[in-house]
């Protein structure tokens, strides 16, 4: 099971990562759908985000309201109270569910304050009739006694110390008295931040603030670079409880106190100065009598001694029993999530500036030489491959059992890639040797950890200048040496079941593509024959990858995969996988029961075998086919010829390398092109495509196809639109739904089986055509799966990425940047080689356009980067970086001639040394680049790049990478924040969070380069029960059945708390949307309180810069301002700007979005002057941007006229709907239920401009102090009679059909727009008449019925408009 040894119960803080917070959570989801619309228990100043343990009070409270409705469906989920005897003799309380293992009890207690410290006991059950249970680690309580049955307890037993226990209970001390576990939200600091203000602030509401946040948002987004600087907060305060807690050289006891009991000896320095000597043995620790450099093992006078570390440091040291009662403090007012690891954090590629002191730490020290690359502490090493397939072994067919088998997959794939991270790290490092030296170091492989490591070698960037003349000697060097080593490998035994068991990955599955390619196509220059080889294997990687998760989601008993990740790191790729059982012992040539490992020439067959492969099939929707071998026997397959099935030592049958477990993209099938194949998504939606027309066909009906769906679900999302002032909000909020859930739906498609059911199933698709292997059966036959594969082909081309352009365009789908752009593609079923067609294909949106380019670009020069990373000393990497960097973004001309020298010469003496083996780990790579000298020379050292030669080679990899033509602007064009951001990321690059003068030529310096992370993918696995409830539960919330919605949220949530911990993307979204249906309820506290969860969650598992993270503090500023907490929300809101201009620019759809919504909240605490400022911010971007006649403008348009409205300028207010309704018209139509309701509002804002104009009839005069404060107004402003100028200087130029209101709104606002877009002659008339009437001594203007005195300053200015307007004016503006 998960977790075989003892490193998470004592160690890691996330075993089955299910803990107090997940008490907490998952019982607050039992709430009943009549609590639904109550409000929290959160007060309004917030303080159940500003405090967790409030929160988790509150929701714990909530667990006896669990109602049996919900709990039929969560999976069976009961929760009990179980009391809690410890150590100490204290009580407490858990709440357990009888399915819980005992590993969950000790993780409980591991999180609960009273018990953090206790890691060596056993647990003792004590039932209603008196008996007594010893638990076992890997039981489930349910498997010991009924705890249904009520008053049971627990008992905490000290149990004995060994070695490892011991270690283990020193590491969890000095992890206890670090706060680097505790991670803050930014969300909780302003909270906190917003309560202190308020105590100590007489006037919490201070405009004053509320000017500055403003200034601030609409500051940063014009110099993204100085932004750089606030990304990151401050590192948590310090609480220092001891000195230091070292393992004494006094290690390892002597013989004679080893058969004592004694186990360990610590050196301790206490704050107030003092040293102790202290001895752990088996059943406790004490403070020895040793001094100095000899061993007094007798206790010391003191005769202190305690069962745990904490407790003895708590008696012999009164500083450190004050400073870590701090400590358990400050982490139980912490919000549970907080405390929680994350199993694998994202890379964050910004570090903090200025650096930190490096200070000694001589515990950090230990853990670096002692935990070596994943290795456990002491004892055996995990059995990967034994663990993964024994969880896949589990029954699963309870809700509740297959809750535990995916909490079970689920850990035991986190770990497995953490510790290939950690093994690919020292692999690349030389840390650890290959297990076959003697081999050239490209081909060599590496076990460690029970894990397999080989290299993948990027041969793309050897593609890019390829010369016609080649050097005979070097392709018949090179050939000669690829088929010894294929001879002298099928002689060792070891090599060849390597081979046989990691395919693609190893030299031998190299070679045999090499010969193969060779003998297959005679008539293709080696040279090429020999780049598609090396290309094939990194291509390949990523394609095994996704074979692999696709074999291990069709999950058919008895089939089994290696646990897989693909590891980027320096340049290099590994791919690790588990160790096949017995692949390493002795030659196992005879296990080899399926498929093939010399391309074809042979292929091995086996009928039980093929049949669990063609139930496989069928789900993969993969067709039985024939096809023939070398010698001409027929065999059926069901999968790639080139797969290997493989019987264990564990007589288990294993499947690998499945690189082409979709068929081949028949748009491309040039050369280079062997591994470019139609991803699951493609082939799930064309199955539903052509089922949905056989439908249609046969039943001579309207079939639903899933474009259908999708657009009815953004028409429901966009009918709140135009519907009220505060609708932009819930649309905004409703877009992202439809986006992701579009996503996320065609992601679930791909995985699960189709809902076509029978009709889906009779597509299948044949894997080996429009490939080199001979196919057997007949022509016709032959010819029917070459048109299959070649109609989802064109489908793919002809259909979805049309389709796809078109939701860019419409805004349906909204990525912000490089990965959620990816994303999107891959969701609908598009490989990112496509993205120059998307690119070509919304030229005319300047964001979609620049988004396209910048991540084609960045891919590019990710390729060149890692070769030049690859060809780099160790000492040299900071310096590359930099100098690449500098090329990138700089303007670098070439470096002195000493320099360049001297790194070429050390770079040819490494040649020289090295001869015809590889120089780093490329030796195939290598010769073809000695081959051509000029592209060679390029990247012969890092020093050698200029800023010229970079991006010719970015634009020729372009070219043929993506078939996209750089524009020759490119280079000047770049958004340089967010590429910089974007490379980063993919190249596992820090830097220094400081601001960048990104206009000199050489902006970087090596000291900017804080780090280089691995960059991991992975396969591990997906909870498909919670998602099929999250997207029930979305397609709920958009029709607005809140109570169902909730219901479908809060079990998917609950499922995903059980199988993933709260740590992770899926909870997230559970979170976002359990907030979105409380919001929609009424309920703000709720949503506050689910929003923040999500916050935390995407700020550790997504980055702190993520777009879903910026979204996020968005939605929270929404929640905020619903509870009247308007400052509190601008400063969310300031954050959400910061995050959204570093991932995607300022130039982008949702900043606008984001500044309407930051006036909607000005406009609603009466701040009108700044609200229309952003929102005529908003219309610009939106116009830039999407065009003039974009839906989107036209909600900027209905933002404005509804801002007029509660302005009391009725007048700009039907103009600006006017404008809103004229767009809405010519996109939807007239009948569209969102164009009648503009025509509602702009009914409504005629009659009140009417009843105005009824009460000006009225000649009710304004008193002269008033119009004296109008006149003093125009006076403060000059700016404004300028701009009003201005328009009626413009009047005369204006035609009918341009913006009505630009100009005006231009003056109001103080923002002058392009000139010489025409301006209504009626609205310059008005401002002319404006100008006289400043001009003249005294105003004679008409009241609107509302005080002069009570409106803001702006206002006043707009009734002088109004009033300016002759009848005559109107009347003609009404027949209009």
């Amino acid at each position: 099971m998960a977790g075989k040894s003892n490193k998470g119960r004592n160690r890691r803080g996330s075993q089955n990562t299910a803990n107090s917070a997940e008490r907490a959570v998952s019982s607050s989801i039992a709430v009943s759908k009549d609590d639904l619309s109550s409000s929290s228990e959160a007060d309004a100043n917030g303080n159940c985000t500003a405090s967790g343990s409030n929160c988790t009070k509150s929701e714990e409270k909530e667990t006896k309201n669990a109602n049996s409705e919900n709990q039929s469906k969560q999976g069976d989920i009961h929760l009990y109270p179980v009391s809690v005897k410890t150590q100490g003799g204290e009580k407490l309380e858990l709440q357990l569910s009888p399915g819980d293992s005992v590993m969950d009890v000790r993780q409980f207690l591991l999180d609960a304050p009273g018990t953090c410290f206790f890691t060596c006991y056993d647990l003792l059950l004590h039932t209603k009739n008196g008996s007594v249970h010893h638990l076992e680690d890997y039981n489930e309580i349910s498997e010991v006694a009924d705890i249904t049955t009520g008053d049971c307890s627990l008992e905490m037993v000290a149990a004995l110390y060994d070695d490892r226990s011991t270690r283990a209970h020193v590491h969890r001390t000095r992890e206890l008295l670090s706060l680097s576990p505790l991670h803050a939200s930014l969300s909780t600091s302003l909270a906190l931040q917003q309560e202190i203000g308020q105590s100590t602030s007489a006037n919490p509401g201070d405009p004053g603030k509320t000017e500055i946040l403003e200034l601030d948002s609409l500051g940063f987004m014009e110099d993204v670079a100085t932004s750089l600087t606030n990304l990151l907060s401050s590192p948590s305060k310090e609480i220092k409880c001891v000195e230091s807690i070292v393992f004494s050289s006094l290690n390892p006891p002597p013989s004679y106190r080893r058969l004592v009991g004694d186990l360990i000896y610590l050196d301790v320095i206490t704050l107030e100065g003092n040293k102790f000597c202290i001895t752990g043995t088996t059943k406790m620790f004490y403070v020895n009598s040793s001094m100095g450099n000899t061993l007094d093992p007798r206790p010391s006078k003191a005769a202190s001694e305690a069962t745990t570390l904490i407790g003895l440091l708590q008696k012999i040291s009164s500083k450190f029993k004050k400073a870590f009662r701090e400590i358990l403090e400050w982490k139980a007012s912490a919000h549970p999530f907080e405390n929680v690891q994350s199993l694998l954090p994202p890379n964050s590629w910004l570090g903090l500036y200025p650096i930190p002191d490096h200070k000694r730490d001589a515990a950090r020290s230990e853990n670096a030489t002692t935990l070596l690359f994943g290795s456990e502490l002491i004892g055996m090493q995990r059995d990967w491959n034994e663990e993964l397939q024994s969880c896949r072994e589990f029954p699963h067919t309870t809700p509740q059992e297959r809750i535990l088998r995916d909490r079970a997959l689920y850990k035991v794939t986190s770990d497995f890639v953490d510790a290939a991270i950690r093994g690919a790290i020292g692999v690349i490092s030389r840390c650890i040797p290959p297990i076959n030296p003697t081999d050239p170091e490209c081909f060599q492989m590496y076990v460690h950890n029970n894990i397999f490591f080989s290299f993948a070698v990027d041969a793309d960037l050897e593609q890019l200048s390829r010369k016609q003349a080649s050097n005979i000697n070097v392709k018949i060097e090179n050939t000669s040496l690829l088929h010894n080593l294929t001879e002298n490998s099928s002689n060792k035994s070891l090599h060849g079941a390597a081979r046989v068991s990691n395919g693609d990955k190893s030299y031998g599955s190299n070679m045999e593509d090499l010969n193969n390619v060779m003998d297959l196509a005679p008539d293709v220059p080696a040279e090429t024959q020999l780049a598609e080889s090396e290309q094939a294997t990194y291509a390949s990687a990523n394609n095994d990858l996704t074979g692999t998760k696709a074999y291990q989601e069709a999950d058919v008993p008895g089939l089994y995969n290696l646990a897989m990740a693909i590891i980027d790191y320096r340049g290099h790729r590994l791919v690790a996988q588990s160790v096949l059982p017995g692949i390493l012992q002795g030659d196992k040539s005879d296990s080899l029961l399926y498929g093939s490992v010399d391309n074809g020439k042979k292929i091995y067959w086996k009928e039980d075998f093929h049949s669990k492969v063609l139930e496989a099939a069928k789900r993969l929707r993969l067709k039985e086919h024939t096809v023939l071998d070398g010698s001409g026997n027929v065999f059926r397959l069901a999968a790639p010829v080139e797969c290997k099935g493989i019987v264990g030592s564990d007589d288990r049958h294993y499947l690998l390398d499945l690189m082409r477990v979709t068929p081949r993209d028949a748009n491309y099938t040039g050369q280079g092109s062997r591994f470019c194949i139609l991803r699951p998504e493609l082939i799930t939606a064309f199955c539903q495509a052509e089922a949905t027309e056989r439908t249609k066909c046969r039943s001579k009906s309207e079939g639903k196809g899933p474009v259908a769906v999708d657009s009815s679900k953004v028409d429901s999302a966009e009918d709140q639109v135009t519907t009220g002032a505060n609708a932009t909000p819930e649309t905004s909020d409703m877009q992202d739904m439809t986006k992701e859930g579009e996503n996320e739906a065609v992601q679930e498609c791909g995985s699960a089986l189709a809902s076509g059911g029978e009709l889906c199933e009779e597509i299948s698709f044949n894997p080996n055509v429009f490939t080199e292997f001979k196919l057997a059966g007949s022509q016709e036959e032959i010819a029917a799966d070459e048109e299959n594969v070649r109609k989802a082909s064109i489908y793919l081309r002809d259909v979805v990425l049309p389709k796809f352009i078109q939701d860019l365009c419409t805004l349906e789908v909204s990525p912000m940047d490089g990965q959620t752009l990816t994303e999107a593609l891959h969701a609908h079923g598009i490989n990112v080689r496509y993205i120059g067609k998307v690119a070509d294909g919304t030229k005319h949106l300047p964001h979609l356009w620049d988004l396209c380019t910048n991540e084609i670009m960045v891919r590019s020069a990710k390729h060149i980067l890692k070769d030049v990373l690859r060809d780099s000393e160790d000492h040299d990497i900071g310096a590359a970086i930099s100098h690449f960097f500098n090329c990138f973004f700089g303007n670098c001309q070439g470096v002195s001639a000493k320099g360049r020298g001297n790194s070429e010469q050390s770079r040819t003496q490494k040649k020289d040394q090295v001869g015809h083996q590889a120089s780093g780990k490329s030796n195939m790579g290598q010769t073809m680049r000695k081959s051509r000298g000029s592209a060679r020379k390029k990247h012969s050292s890092y020093m050698s790049i200029t800023s010229d030669s970079l991006w010719s080679d970015i634009s020729e990899f372009a070219k043929s990478k993506y078939q996209f033509e750089l524009p020759e602007d490119a280079r000047s064009r770049v958004k340089k924040i967010s590429v910089i951001r974007n490379l980063c990321q993919k190249a596992g690059i820090t830097i220094a969070a400081h601001k960048y003068d990104l206009d000199v030529l050489a902006p970087f310096q090596t000291s900017d380069i804080s780090n280089l992370q691995p960059v991991v993918k992975h396969s591990i696995p997906v909870c498909f029960k919670a998602k099929d409830l999250v997207e029930t539960g979305k397609s709920q919330l958009a029709e607005g059945m809140l109570s169902e919605a909730y219901a479908l949220f809060s079990e998917a949530f609950t499922i995903l708390q059980q199988v993933t911990g709260p740590m992770h993307r899926e909870v997230a979204n559970c979170c976002r949307y359990l907030a979105m249906v409380l919001y929609h309820a009424g309920d703000m506290a709720g949503a506050i309180m689910q929003q923040h969860k999500e916050l935390i969650i995407n700020e550790r598992c997504l980055g702190l810069d993520h777009p879903d993270t910026a979204h996020g503090y968005g939605n929270m500023a929404l929640f905020y301002h619903g509870l009247n907490q308007t400052e509190l929300a601008l400063r969310h809101m300031s954050r959400a700007l910061l995050l959204l201009s570093l991932s995607s620019g300022p130039d982008h759809p949702d900043v606008a979005a984001t500044f309407i919504n930051v006036a909607m909240m000005y406009q609603d605490i009466g701040k009108m002057n700044i609200a229309l400022r952003y929102l005529q911010e908003a219309l610009k971007k939106n116009e830039r941007l999407l065009g003039e006649e974009h839906i989107q403008t036209a909600v900027c348009y209905h933002a404005l006229a509804i801002a007029f409205n509660c302005m009391g300028a009725f007048k700009l207010s039907q103009q600006h709907e006017k404008k809103t309704y004229d767009i809405l018209v010519k996109q939807l139509g007239g009948e569209d239920s969102r164009t009648r309701d503009s025509q509602n509002w702009m009914k409504t804002f005629k009659m009140r401009e009417l009843q105005m104009n009824a009460q000006k009839q009225k000649g009710q005069a304004l008193n002269a102090a008033s119009a004296q404060k109008a006149i003093d107004i125009l006076k403060a402003h000059p700016d404004l009679i300028n701009a009003f100028q201005a328009a009626a200087a413009a009047g005369g130029s204006g035609s009918s059909g341009s913006s009505v209101n630009k100009s005006l709104n231009a003056g109001i606002i103080g923002d002058a727009l392009p000139r010489g877009r025409g301006v209504d002659e009626r609205a310059a008339r008005a401002a002319a008449e404006v100008r006289k009437k400043a001009a003249a001594r005294g105003l004679l203007i008409r009241p609107h019925g509302v005080p002069v005195q009570a409106l803001p300053p702006l206002t006043q200015l707009l009734n002088i408009i109004n009033s300016g307007m002759t009848p005559d004016a109107v009347n003609n503006e009404e027949s209009d």
